[in-house]
């Protein structure tokens, strides 16, 4: 069973009830006269309760701004977590945006452009909203999440900016028009315990990252003395029983300039079990699906075409493993009909 766009929680924003639609595991929001220029859809895997959740927030922050999101929860709680995040992040963000001090631009490698103070400002918000948000989820005291969490991915795009945060093994993508055709420029690195620098932080602080003989591809992150919980990830929201073990919850942010050739962004959770493959990402390439998103017929289709064509291939290739939760926000920096029309 798949969901389409759909509506917000009141947590996102007080004053515009009649703005905002929620739905269990996806939700579109604006603040003017709806228009969209992307899609959000969720599948259920076979595994049971959806897990994921998913945000497409237009006109946020500025005019023509937006914020888009996948979170892909885990554990007994994931799908609490993750629709916690979902729904709080948005707020937390913009507030922690107005809260941080005028801070100076440093010599930060951007493409070789140094960053403006707002960017830098943007940086220092989103890490510490992430900070705050994962406060926020162990002051839930009737909400077990020592081994339940949710990974981020979260893409603010603020006039010609695009600022990327990412926590966990979720992924974003941008779509970019070259001379021969659409190209997949990956905007984040899958953050897993098998990255040398990720498992160096974790191993100095006592944690193990061993993989299970019966999967030698899949490093994991073990207590010291324990074989619990094995967890596939090095940052997530939640988890923590391994908070103390190298486990973070501070997100990796960059930005990218926007060029009148970049075209949409595809975000999209991992998922498919027993096997560490992504159901969007590994059974279709970067630039796959790059392609599925600029021949979809409408905006408004882009998201769902992309979900059904990752898990009609993942049945192909697999047909005796369980699919995961499948979740995929597009969102169009060009207005398919019309390009150039959205671009900065």
């Amino acid at each position: 069973m798949g969901i389409c766009i759909s509506i917000a929680s009141s947590e996102i924003h007080d004053q515009a009830e009649d703005q905002h639609h929620f739905h269990e595991n996806v939700l579109y929001f604006t603040e003017t006269i709806p228009h969209t220029h992307g899609s959000l859809y969720s599948k259920q895997g076979t595994k049971g309760l959806n897990q994921d959740a998913a945000i497409l927030y237009q006109e946020y922050g500025i005019e023509g701004g937006a914020f888009c999101g996948v979170f892909d929860g885990h554990g007994k709680n994931g799908h609490i977590v993750s629709n916690m995040v979902r729904n709080r992040l948005p707020s937390l963000l913009v507030s922690q945006k107005y809260g941080v001090a005028k801070l100076e631009p440093t010599p930060e490698s951007n493409n070789g452009r140094r960053p403006s103070k707002d960017l830098v400002k943007w940086k220092q918000a989103c890490i510490s909203a992430f900070k705050v948000m994962n406060k926020e989820i162990k002051l839930q005291h009737n909400l077990d999440c020592s081994t339940s969490g949710t990974t981020a991915v979260v893409v603010v795009r603020q006039g010609e900016y695009l600022v990327i945060a990412n926590l966990g093994d979720s992924r974003a993508v941008l779509g970019t028009m070259t001379e021969k055709g659409i190209k997949a420029v990956q905007l984040t690195t899958d953050l897993k315990p098998g990255l040398p620098s990720e498992a160096e932080r974790i191993r100095n602080c006592k944690g193990r990252v061993l993989a299970l003989k019966e999967e030698p591809h899949i490093p994991r992150v073990w207590l010291p003395h324990e074989d619990s919980p094995g967890l596939a990830m090095s940052r997530a929201f939640g988890d923590f029983l391994l908070k103390d073990h190298g486990l973070i919850a501070v997100p990796d942010v960059l930005y990218h300039r926007l060029s009148p050739n970049d075209h949409f962004i595809v975000l999209a959770t991992d998922g498919v079990s027993p096997l560490p493959i992504k159901i969007v990402w590994d059974v279709l390439n970067n630039d796959q699906v790059a392609s599925i998103v600029m021949e979809a017929e409408s905006e408004q289709a882009a998201a769902r075409t992309v979900v059904e064509a990752a898990t009609a291939s993942w049945k192909r290739k697999f047909p005796s493993s369980n699919v995961d939760d499948c979740t995929v926000v597009c969102l169009f920096l060009q207005d398919k009909r019309h390009p150039s029309s959205l671009a900065p």
